[in-house]
């Protein structure tokens, strides 16, 4: 494991350990990380779900918030920023007890603006769950 993922599993753990709605990411695992991607695991349990049993389109986009957030941290600028703009498709379904990868990219950043994409795919069988888009602002 390199540094940049043990320090990122930090910032996990003090998510999870906040006061506040960030503490949903207390099952969120940092498998790996490097400068602008970071991939995540979550198994999903009852506590992330809609009245279907299925994933919460609610819980969807925290973590595509938050996981990109955190792979910006990554970035050489290492600023969070602030969220201007966040699209989200919902492809298919998570059932409880699927391990879901959340796998996050920067795909650019300028002097204000960053943009990162977040795929959630099911990890047993590969396929897209959903796909959020992110724009932040850095400031000046």
């Amino acid at each position: 494991m390199n540094g940049l993922t043990q320090t990122l599993r930090e910032v996990m753990k003090a998510f999870a350990q906040a006061r506040g709605f960030d503490r949903v990411l207390e099952k969120v695992t940092v498998v790996s990380a490097a400068p602008g991607k970071v991939t995540c695991e979550m198994k999903v349990e009852e506590q992330h779900t809609n009245k279907l049993g299925t994933l919460h389109g609610g819980m969807t986009a925290t973590l595509i918030d938050c996981i990109s957030t955190v792979a910006l941290l990554c970035s050489e600028r290492g600023a969070p920023g602030v969220s201007v703009d966040m699209n989200i498709t919902y492809l298919s379904p998570a059932k409880i007890g699927e391990e879901v990868v959340i796998t996050a990219h920067v795909l650019k950043q300028g002097r204000t603006l960053a943009f990162a994409s977040v795929d959630l795919t099911n990890k047993a069988t590969g396929k897209l769950i959903a796909q959020g888009r992110h724009t932040k602002h850095l400031g000046n």
